[in-house]
């Protein structure tokens, strides 16, 4: 087994247990590169269907681009594929900085639709790498009756000995590819031949490496235009993978603050 292999068996292990272990489960589809591996993934794991629903937790600002490729995928891939709205911005915390409130609106919007289709599991497809407060993560990771993340009291996870047992109420939420990197994805992406949105080419010297609501997603300088030129460029680059989005460069502790109060 090769290193893809590798990282392939141990999520696919990952949502095997998740689908055995918890009642009702559903996936977090936010269209992004990520999440895309991992429903090629739960394929895979499931012998060519995927057995519990693809949730967009829609906030109503993606690109266009976006949308497209959901409604054309959704339909090939035969996704049960649940589309639920997020509350308008007055919903959110007036004291959070202006990108991070818009970000709160999914938030708010998924926790509606734990309310209304009482999930037990969500599937998330964040990985450690990606940002400092996610680095803290779990595979299986507690969320309280809120939706709320106690970043100080995580399960510890030895030998792949998961604690599946979600706090009365609350939900776990399942990180398959929490191992995996940003180059990882790529170079899996391109093995598989899995479907990608053409924003994260380079298109007139500038491509996207984190896709989000379009108000407060900015592209970044690049020339990459293949996956192998993506590649190459991972290889070289000092430049964060979320540096396009507004969030991250708000107030040191607004995208903690999210992801206490439950964001992804």
């Amino acid at each position: 087994m090769d290193h893809l292999d590798q990282l392939e068996a141990q999520s696919i292990y990952i949502f095997r247990e998740a689908f055995a272990r918890l009642k009702k489960i559903a996936l977090l589809w936010s269209l992004g590169k990520d999440s895309n591996v991992m429903i090629w993934l739960a394929r895979k794991a499931f012998f060519g269907r995927m057995p519990f629903p693809a949730l967009h937790v829609d906030t109503g600002k993606k690109f266009p681009e976006m949308y497209r490729f959901r409604d054309h995928y959704g339909k090939e891939w035969d996704l049960d594929l649940r589309v639920e709205p997020c509350p308008p911005i007055d919903a959110v915390d007036p004291t959070l900085p202006p990108a991070a409130r818009s970000a709160a609106r999914k938030t708010e919007g998924l926790k509606m639709a734990l309310a209304k289709y009482g999930f037990d599991g969500l599937i998330a497809g964040i990985r450690r790498d990606e940002e400092a407060t996610r680095a803290k993560e779990r595979v299986f990771s507690p969320r309280g009756l809120e939706g709320n993340w106690d970043v100080r009291d995580q399960p510890p996870e030895f030998w792949d000995h998961f604690n599946a047992s979600p706090p009365q109420g609350a939900h776990l939420r399942i990180h398959p590819i929490l191992h995996w990197t940003e180059a990882d994805i790529w170079a899996y992406t391109k093995r598989e031949n899995i479907p990608i949105i053409p924003l994260y080419l380079s298109q007139n010297g500038k491509r996207y490496r984190s896709l989000g609501d379009q108000d407060i997603t900015n592209p970044v300088n690049s020339t990459a235009s293949t996956i192998d030129e993506i590649l190459v460029e991972l290889e070289q680059t000092k430049v964060p993978e979320r540096a396009g989005r507004a969030l991250d460069h708000e107030t040191e502790d607004a995208f903690e603050r999210l992801r206490v109060a439950g964001y992804l």
